[in-house]
């Protein structure tokens, strides 16, 4: 069957242009997910918006469409990214509110506007009036007009809020704020690292197994063969509240950026990220037909025995599991319908995974490469590596137009879209064995206003 590109497993828009995650929160018997949202173009023209997802479970949803457009001056220019804090019987949703003046600017440290602005919800989707917390006068002097994309948590009887910044030296950083009622915020300090960057974006502080790590996407990372070799990259520190340890990346593959966590009513941490990347110089055919980008599936957290995060698919994708399952042996071809996962059972030291033409999964001399035979099916990406020594276990979730690959259980993972003619694949093994389930797809209903 010829592939119409919609994705059966991850959140992407009816329409229209989406990127960041935002907003991730369990607030009133639901999930909620917003993300940047350009409706009017799958190109990201137009007005700079959220839309949202609201989902009982996190395999049945409804899209909304846009729920917070550019409406006041402090806004004009774009509803940025921000974060949900639930309180009581409302989820407070706090954004950048991006504004350009007209003039002869370079709108980097002069002629924009970076406002933090608040708006409140009971029900997810009808939004009160908006309150701008912070302006640019309200950041340290050092700092450009590059301020953006608040967290927000509670933490020891106070709130904090991170915001990513860009300094006139062009160095990125993390500025720290505290406020006792979520309105009246203070300014505490700056976290930084050199030779990290120009610009860090979409903070997020995320506490795990009795440690906290700081995530960050860094902009103007110099690219290796086997590290940051996207435009932007994602990643994450050990923290101690002071100094930044080493950086560690969330993604090695071609299509991630900004994640952001949040707490589900178990307990878990879960991570969704944007399952793209701006200024690429590879496309997304979906784009030709109305909408471009989705979000990842959510990932389970947990702390590794070597202190890095491990990043597990989440385990409701279990209950979407097709029975029975087929087996592939060693140097077997398995015809496969999409979506599907594959979990192997045995890895030799070096192996293929060929996905037909379109996709190969390789581990050699303790590299592991996602590669693309095909440049039609990969929309211009070529290649990705990443070291991880050997290969214990590998776990891929295919979707209609993506992948997300599980190495070692999570310790490396790598994401991507690819664009295959057909839905169904030829699965071809060579060095290694597993086995492979199809999935039904999630429910996604639209709103008759979305």
């Amino acid at each position: 069957m010829k592939n119409d590109l919609r994705q059966k497993l991850h959140l992407e828009p009816k329409k229209g242009w989406l990127n960041d995650p935002n907003g991730l929160s369990f607030f009133g018997g639901a999930y909620r997910v917003y993300f940047q949202y350009s409706p009017d173009s799958p190109y990201g023209d137009g007005d700079k918006c959220w839309g949202y997802f609201e989902g009982r479970d996190l395999l049945d949803w409804k899209y909304m469409g846009a729920v917070i457009r550019p409406d006041i001056r402090e806004d004009i220019n774009g509803v940025y990214s921000g974060s949900g804090l639930v309180r009581g019987d409302k989820l407070y949703l706090f954004y950048t509110g991006n504004v350009k003046e007209d003039g002869d600017y370079d709108y980097i440290t002069c002629g924009r506007g970076a406002n933090v602005i608040l708006v409140t919800t009971t029900d997810g989707r009808h939004m009160s009036g908006k309150r701008v917390l912070l302006r640019n006068s309200d950041y340290p002097e050092y700092c450009s007009c590059h301020v953006r994309d608040p967290k927000v948590w509670e933490e020891n009887g106070s709130y904090r809020m991170v915001l990513g910044a860009r300094t006139l030296e062009d160095k990125g950083c993390v500025l720290f704020y505290r406020s006792d009622d979520l309105l009246d915020w203070h300014f505490e300090k700056s976290v930084g690292k050199d030779d990290l960057g120009y610009m860090w974006e979409c903070p997020d502080v995320i506490r795990l197994g009795g440690r906290r790590f700081l995530s960050i996407s860094p902009q103007g990372l110099p690219h290796g063969m086997y590290s940051h070799q996207n435009v932007y990259s994602a990643g994450y520190f050990a923290f101690d509240g002071e100094v930044p340890r080493e950086f560690e990346e969330w993604d090695y593959g071609f299509d991630f950026y900004a994640p952001q966590s949040f707490t589900a009513p178990d307990g878990r941490t879960l991570l969704i990220g944007w399952m793209g990347i701006g200024d690429i110089p590879y496309k997304n055919p979906t784009a030709e037909l109305g909408w471009q980008h989705c979000l990842t599936i959510p990932r389970e957290l947990s702390v590794g025995k070597n202190g890095r995060i491990i990043q597990r698919p989440f385990r409701e994708l279990g209950r979407l599991k097709k029975e029975p399952p087929v087996s592939i042996a060693q140097g077997e071809n398995v015809t496969a319908k999409l979506p599907f996962c594959f979990a192997s059972a045995a890895c030799e030291d070096s192996f293929s995974l060929r996905l037909s033409d379109a996709v190969e999964l390789r581990t050699e001399n303790g590299v592991f490469s996602l590669k693309f035979p095909d440049e039609r099916a990969g929309g211009g990406r070529d290649i990705r590596r990443v070291k991880i020594g050997e290969c214990r276990s590998l776990e891929v979730i295919a979707d209609m137009t993506s992948l997300e690959i599980f190495i070692n259980g999570g310790e490396k993972v790598m994401s991507t879209r690819f664009y295959p003619d057909e839905t169904a694949l030829t699965v071809a093994a060579d060095g290694i064995t597993g086995i492979i389930h199809e999935l039904a797809e999630m429910r996604v209903m639209t709103d008759e206003n979305g």
